[in-house]
């Protein structure tokens, strides 16, 4: 089956201050930020398999349908799930922020997947997670006050990032970081969204 794979991933789920209820909590935070965002991108729940869960994050099968191209996922569904944690984030007081804040981790690709009676597997569903888990994309999100971090693969940042649709600027993308699946070294693209468009947006929002 062809998807587009969207994956996301809690930053520092397993931090020692974050007990179970607090865990659970974040979880809970992310699967209702994902469906607000999918909402108002427009996506059918018809449109993709019921999530996966990983535990720390959602592992998202979108179905290849005319009214669902990939570009949406960039332009309006990460924007989205990254301006709803810039405002979640911006209630906590400052001393909750290490227990409650919440940051996110997020790859986008897509490719052929199998499915079976445990779950989906196959090399495009390891491209996304090994890119999502890169060592550079964690210190990237360590390093940036952005609330998300995006990687995209080689094969959605040719075929669609670079030819600049609209909501979606090439320039803001960078070949950073390398994984190896089956063999092969693969490039990943890692865009950081403007925290000045997110505080411009949450302002506007709330005006």
């Amino acid at each position: 089956m062809h998807r587009s794979i969207l994956v996301i991933d809690i930053e520092g789920s397993t931090a020692a201050v974050r007990t179970n209820p607090i865990r659970q909590e974040l979880r809970s935070q992310v699967y209702d930020m994902l469906g607000r965002a999918m909402d108002y991108t427009g996506i059918d729940g018809g449109w993709c398999d019921p999530f996966e869960d990983r535990g720390d994050g959602v592992l998202v099968l979108l179905h290849p349908v005319d009214e669902l191209p990939k570009t949406l996922l960039l332009s309006r569904l990460v924007p989205k799930l990254a301006q709803q944690l810039a405002g979640y984030n911006a209630d906590l007081p400052v001393a909750e922020l290490p227990r409650l804040g919440l940051r996110l981790r997020a790859a986008v690709h897509a490719g052929e997947v199998h499915r079976d009676g445990k779950g989906c597997f196959g090399e495009a569903v390891d491209l996304a997670c090994r890119l999502l888990d890169a060592p550079k994309l964690k210190q990237c999100l360590r390093n940036t006050p952005s609330p998300l971090v995006l990687v995209v693969s080689e094969d959605i940042y040719w075929g669609i990032v670079r030819h600049g649709y609209e909501g979606i600027c090439p320039t803001t993308y960078h070949p950073d970081l390398k994984v190896s699946v089956g063999g092969r070294r693969r490039q990943g693209y890692v865009h950081v969204p403007s925290v000045l468009q997110l505080t411009t947006a949450l302002r506007d929002h709330v005006a």
